[in-house]
């Protein structure tokens, strides 16, 4: 599944040219509001035949950035199912849809090129540079190695 996501995000990319997943809901008509979600950080529905992002406003902006890119993973690879993203939590859980979700935000948010850039870097680093957090880091690093693995051979 992890070279399917990233088929997926190069065709996004390309076809809208932008990593931006703002820019690429509009685009696919994926409506956002941004809004008072309480324990939740954002949700993905699928309502009256209609793809809906639900943002909590009180995200800070990478934040939001991720969750954005998370729920929109939802919307594109888990078209008609409702998923929820709890803070604290969906980068946790190992259920199927919520790490193709993650993996799908990794993926779009931090490109092959900027590994490639800064391969001398510690996941730590990574993490203050990018600004998300080390699981987030720690995730996107192991599929981008073992894509660099497949790639030598």
């Amino acid at each position: 599944m992890k070279k399917d996501i990233k088929h997926l995000i190069a065709h996004y990319t390309k076809k809208f040219n932008t990593r931006s997943p703002f820019e690429i809901a509009d685009s696919l008509n994926i409506q956002v509001q941004i809004g008072p979600l309480g324990s939740r950080c954002g949700c993905y529905m699928f309502l009256k035949n209609h793809r809906c992002i639900f943002l909590n406003e009180n995200l800070p902006e990478h934040e939001l950035r991720l969750v954005m890119a998370h729920e929109l993973g939802h919307a594109i690879m888990h078209r008609k199912e409702n998923c929820y993203f709890i803070r604290n939590k969906t980068l946790l859980l190992n259920s199927k849809n919520e790490l193709e979700a993650n993996q799908f935000a990794a993926e779009l948010l931090i490109p092959d090129e900027i590994l490639l850039e800064h391969h001398d870097l510690t996941t730590e680093q990574l993490s203050q540079l990018l600004g998300y957090e080390q699981p987030f880091i720690e995730l996107r690093l192991k599929s981008y190695r073992d894509v660099t693995q497949v790639e030598k051979f």
